[in-house]
């Protein structure tokens, strides 16, 4: 784009043409902006062709729900187009791990009788089917890195409070879907201007299964267990000389009072505020302690595959990602393989505090070195 040997115009129509042909079975878009979308491509061309310098210029993206261009700013100033808004769960929606768009639910790409995972349902979900290279999200409690897990993509969660964000609870962070490494670094260079600038096998891992109160299903667990163990082979990370095993509090409670839902359930340990402190400050102390030892810390993403439209039933598919939203540690998930069910899990990966870039550096090398991309097959 920024040589002329493409045009905005055209890369935004072609996102738009594979958006008209794909979504009615997909559901990822609640609202597609044809026009507006072909407005800003040209103005991008306009400005390419004055000589301005656009490092995102013409990318077509899609953005979490129908207020998302508020906090897509810095996308567009880059020269990103958006081209619509992406699906999330409807009103009254009891478990937020599907999507409704204009054409109805959203689908998983792999098996359209699976939820693609949510809240950022339509954003996973375009980016895994191709319609769009990158979408935005926002993670409150696993809503970034389940979708990524279960549509085979990568999905970031930035450090809770380093960017704004409208949830006064502080439990959500902005993210981003994306299928390669490179664009996931290619948003956060534009977010705030960092590359990754790491080595990779000089960062120190430990994986835990379940943080020490989890029950993941066995075969998630195993392919990221699987997925790690390729990791360290590959040189990408290391085990530590020695390790404990990772134990945190349960964070459901805690997350659950701070939301509204769960304030005074006596039987889970947190009837108050102060409980949620109690609680937060144990995990807090426990998760500083391991970052003082170790660059990074991986688990599966989610404890189970993905379920059907029904819902999950009982399980909270939470269990493993929203300890981090309590912590706001910063955390991606990137593709761990495909279950015996024809569906994709992740491997969570999660680093201290503002250490984005330690992630990024991670699943850029996982990518190259043991080729962790994976691509769906048609609906």
């Amino acid at each position: 784009m920024r040589q002329g040997r493409l045009r905005a115009v055209d890369v935004v129509a072609g996102a738009l043409e594979r958006i008209r042909r794909e979504d009615r079975a997909l559901g990822a878009f609640a609202e597609v902006w044809e026009d507006a979308a072909a407005e800003r491509a040209a103005e991008v061309d306009a400005r390419v062709a004055a000589g301005e310098r656009l490092p995102l210029a013409g990318v077509p993206i899609g953005v979490k729900g129908r207020h998302g261009l508020r906090t897509a700013g810095p996308l567009v100033a880059a020269g990103c187009v958006p081209v619509g808004a992406t699906a999330v769960p409807g009103p009254g929606t009891p478990w937020q791990t599907w999507g409704l768009g204009a054409h109805g639910r959203t689908v998983n790409p792999w098996r359209a009788d699976r939820t693609p995972g949510g809240s950022s349902a339509g954003s996973a979900a375009a980016v895994a089917a191709g319609l769009v290279p990158l979408a935005t999200g926002s993670d409150g409690a696993g809503s970034v890195r389940i979708p990524a897990a279960w549509c085979g993509i990568v999905g970031l969660k930035v450090t809770n409070g380093r960017f704004p964000s409208p949830d006064r609870t502080g439990l959500a962070a902005p993210g981003v879907l994306v299928r390669y490494a490179a664009d996931a670094e290619a948003y956060w260079r534009v977010l705030c201007g960092e590359s990754q600038g790491l080595r990779p096998g000089s960062l120190t891992a430990v994986f835990s299964p379940g943080l020490g109160f989890a029950d993941p299903d066995p075969e998630p667990l195993a392919l990221a267990r699987t997925a790690f163990a390729r990791l360290v082979e590959t040189d990408v990370v290391r085990p530590p000389p020695s390790e404990a095993p990772v134990r945190l509090a349960d964070p459901a409670p805690a997350w659950l009072a701070l939301r509204g839902a769960g304030a005074t359930s006596e039987v889970r340990g947190v009837r108050d505020l102060r409980g949620v402190r109690d609680l937060r400050g144990v995990n807090d102390r426990r998760l500083a302690a391991l970052f003082d030892r170790v660059d990074l810390l991986l688990t599966p993403t989610t404890p189970n595959a993905a379920h059907g439209h029904d819902g999950p039933g009982d399980r909270y598919s939470t269990a493993l990602t929203w300890a981090f939203n309590l912590s706001g540690h910063p955390a991606i998930s990137i593709p761990a393989g495909v279950g015996t069910d024809g569906c994709p899990v992740g491997l969570q990966v999660v680093a201290a505090h503002g250490r984005e870039a330690v992630l990024l550096a991670v699943a850029a090398a996982a990518e190259a070195r043991v080729g962790t991309t994976v691509i769906p097959g048609k609906l």
